[in-house]
């Protein structure tokens, strides 16, 4: 039975994630960043999601819950993420705000697949995904949420060497865009619901290979330019 961690599955992408990892039969552990918000995921999915507590922006913390966790995992899948502050316009940026962005958008996936690193090469099978966006493109000229857009662009590229420096491993990186989500972030007028992208998520992480690590997909499995 395939173990896999999620990043924040108290809601969004997260919970539909780690509920259609569970109705899959697989040991799923899902971090949270309250005892509340642990308690309403366990109500939500009931007693077989496992909760580790951790904020992805506190290093230290994760470093903890990584230590203390003893089965190897086969999926790592970042998925926390924010949408940035009110203000991210190139002419109005609050640039406390964008530093914020770009820790929990940008940094943290890193410092997760750093912690639990041990645990993927312990499974034999491990295979790290995060969750990026449509919006981080090269191709778009937009400039409205611009700490957003800048900061999955700067995972996509982080993630990239990530890649690289984990190839000669066999741990496959990737990455995702799920498209428009009807979600808190995405709001009620999204394309997609957060039901479809999980499971075309997890489709794509039980498929995934080596021969694909580096590459950036569509939650539909579609390779797609960065």
């Amino acid at each position: 039975m395939p173990t896999c961690l999620i990043t924040a599955v108290n809601r969004g992408i997260g919970l539909e994630l780690a509920r259609a990892s569970l109705n899959l039969g697989w040991e799923v552990y899902g971090s949270v960043r309250s005892a509340q918000a642990a308690e309403e995921a366990a109500q939500e999915l009931g007693p077989d999601l496992q909760t580790l507590l951790f904020d992805v922006t506190d290093h230290t913390s994760v470093s903890q819950a990584a230590s203390r966790l003893t089965p190897g995992l086969d999926l790592l899948i970042n998925n926390a993420g924010i949408i940035g502050p009110e203000r991210q316009s190139p002419l109005d940026m609050d640039f406390e705000g964008f530093a914020e962005t770009l820790t929990v958008n940008t940094l943290a996936p890193l410092a997760v697949s750093q912690a639990f690193l041990p645990h993927l090469r312990k499974s034999g099978t491990g295979r790290i995904l995060t969750i990026s966006s449509q919006m981080s493109w090269m191709g778009y000229r937009k400039a409205d949420k611009l700490a957003y857009r800048a900061s999955k662009a700067a995972v996509n590229k982080v993630m990239q060497g990530l890649a690289s420096e984990l190839e000669p491993e066999g741990i496959p990186v990737a990455l995702i865009d799920p498209g428009w989500v009807r979600t808190d972030m995405g709001g009620p007028e999204g394309e997609n619901s957060a039901e479809d992208v999980a499971k075309g998520v997890l489709s794509l992480a039980q498929t995934l290979t080596i021969d694909q690590t580096g590459c950036f997909f569509k939650w539909t499995g579609e390779e797609r330019p960065f």
